[in-house]
């Protein structure tokens, strides 16, 4: 998330400065001592510190800002570049749905291999583009939550002292937080797999839940953790009103055969991007623009799209001193009159029939 926008940045012709989370800091550390061994330390500086840091920085007069984050801080940042009319990428996140289609035998079992490792492979859904939720009748809930917990055993054990695979989370304050969002009444009666908590390691058993509260922190808020809240439909095509009763996502995960139903996720929602039948996979294909929309972010980058993103298109335009057209100044008359409106509406025929004089002879009762 850092090294990829400087590759866009470098490869457009910018000096870079690059401030690290605060919130990882073994990676801020790793960037700054390993980066200035390899580019050049007057085109790219790494500053290192806290929202203090960050602060400072952002009073700075700058070309472009990128930045990725949550939606709260993204707000501080889009006002402080406002001060200076400074162009913003923004990517934020958000609570990213699944939607899971009737499947059965293999392709169910796929399909449920390719959540779980979505969302709990990367990170332990501290992803912008972890899954945040899931959608499902609710006739086929009971075969996918079993489906769910033998792949969970089977990816990252099932006892939180020795879980594999699997990444702790990431400070005490965001433990703290998503245990905050297992503790209200509504939600802890959810659970119906994991909730084992090893606050010494950081640790969070992956979770699932069942129909929690849909007005609860779980639901409204990003989860950014290993908890997976499952919302039983009695139809699926409901799981497009329900999206688009919630802030844009950054992505939507569709697992569907169904063509109707896939043109209406497509031109119905609204999202940075549409996946079917995988997750996250989006992400590592330079090919495909990356980026938020609405309360997810704006502005997109990866391959091409990074270029373009830390570019100015400027326009450049190269003329001669031949032909000199005198209709393009005063004073005005009939003549340059009607050659500006001939140029205006491209009729190029009749401009060179009015540059020699002919025009009245073949449109003799042409309309003002």
């Amino acid at each position: 998330l850092t090294l990829d926008p400087l590759i866009g940045a470098i490869s457009a012709g910018n000096t870079v400065v690059i401030k690290p989370s605060e919130l990882a800091p073994a990676c801020s550390s790793l960037l700054s001592s390993t980066i200035p061994l390899y580019l050049d330390n007057k085109a790219v500086k790494i500053v290192e510190g806290g929202s203090d840091i960050a602060q400072e920085l952002l009073q700075q007069q700058w070309d472009k800002i990128f930045f990725t984050g949550s939606p709260r801080v993204g707000r501080i940042v889009m006002s402080a570049a406002a001060k200076h009319l400074t162009p913003v990428t923004l990517e934020l996140g958000g609570k990213c749905p699944v939607i899971l289609d009737s499947y059965s035998g293999s392709d169910l079992k796929s399909a449920v291999k390719r959540i779980a490792g979505g969302k709990w492979g990367p990170c332990a859904g501290q992803a912008c583009i972890g899954i945040d939720y899931l959608l499902v009748q609710q006739k086929l809930a009971p075969v996918l939550i079993e489906s769910l917990k033998r792949c969970i055993k089977r990816f990252y054990g099932d006892n939180v002292q020795n879980l594999q695979s699997i990444c702790r989370i990431v400070n005490k304050n965001h433990f703290d937080r998503i245990c905050n969002l297992l503790e209200e009444p509504g939600v802890a009666a959810s659970i119906i797999y994991g909730g084992s908590l090893d606050r010494e390691n950081l640790m969070i058993e992956p979770t699932i839940l069942l129909d929690p509260p849909l007005d609860a922190q779980i639901m409204t808020e990003e989860i950014f953790g290993p908890l997976l809240p499952i919302i039983t439909l009695d139809k699926i095509e409901e799981s497009i009103d329900f999206i688009n009763a919630r802030p844009k996502p950054l992505a939507i995960y569709a697992f569907t055969n169904d063509k109707k139903l896939k043109d209406r996720i497509l031109q119905e929602t609204s999202s940075g991007s549409v996946t079917f039948n995988d997750t996250i996979i989006q992400f590592i294909c330079d090919a495909l623009p990356f980026g938020g929309v609405g309360q997810s972010g704006f502005g997109r980058y990866h391959g091409k799209y990074s270029f373009d993103t830390f570019s100015h298109e400027k326009g450049v335009l190269h003329r001669s001193f031949f032909p000199e057209l005198e209709p393009r100044y005063p004073p005005w008359n009939d003549f340059k009159l009607e050659f500006i409106r001939l140029a205006y509406n491209f009729d190029y025929v009749g401009l060179l029939l009015h540059l020699l004089g002919l025009r009245r002879l073949f449109i003799p009762n042409r309309a003002r």
